[in-house]
């Protein structure tokens, strides 16, 4: 499940968002112009696409590689106590608890096509550090 930064009311200030939409939109055009190969972009690892797929929200965004379907986007969130693998975040309650962590943490929001298998990292969110 994907959140927004509205979602995450209350996280102090020192601390911010990372938004990658442009390196997105610069990726998409080099593509479209032939610069880099569609194999290059379109492969993200099996475990995202699987989340994608069962765990994901469904956009209104149709994927800018093949445009054949809607993306999802997948959020993830990494920090102490979390695991080295991190944690594949499906609800909003379960974001809900681990911003209100006392550790810092990051979710990093990913939107990927089951499709032809593009992925590209969104934006990077505070979670937690409530202390």
């Amino acid at each position: 499940m994907a959140f927004t930064a509205g979602a995450l009311r209350g996280v102090d200030g020192a601390r911010g968002i990372v938004d990658h939409r442009l390196a997105r939109r610069m990726l998409i055009a080099e593509v479209r112009r032939g610069r880099v190969p569609m194999d290059t972009v379109c492969d993200a690892h099996p475990e995202l696409i699987r989340a994608a797929k069962n765990v994901g929200t469904l956009t209104n965004t149709i994927c800018p590689i093949c445009e054949e379907v809607n993306l999802s986007l997948v959020t993830y969130v990494f920090g102490h106590g979390i695991g080295p693998q991190g944690r594949c975040v499906s609800t909003a309650k379960e974001m809900r608890s681990l911003n209100a962590r006392p550790d810092d943490l990051n979710a990093y929001v990913v939107e990927a096509c089951t499709e032809c298998r593009w992925h590209h990292l969104l934006r990077v969110l505070p979670v937690g550090g409530r202390a």
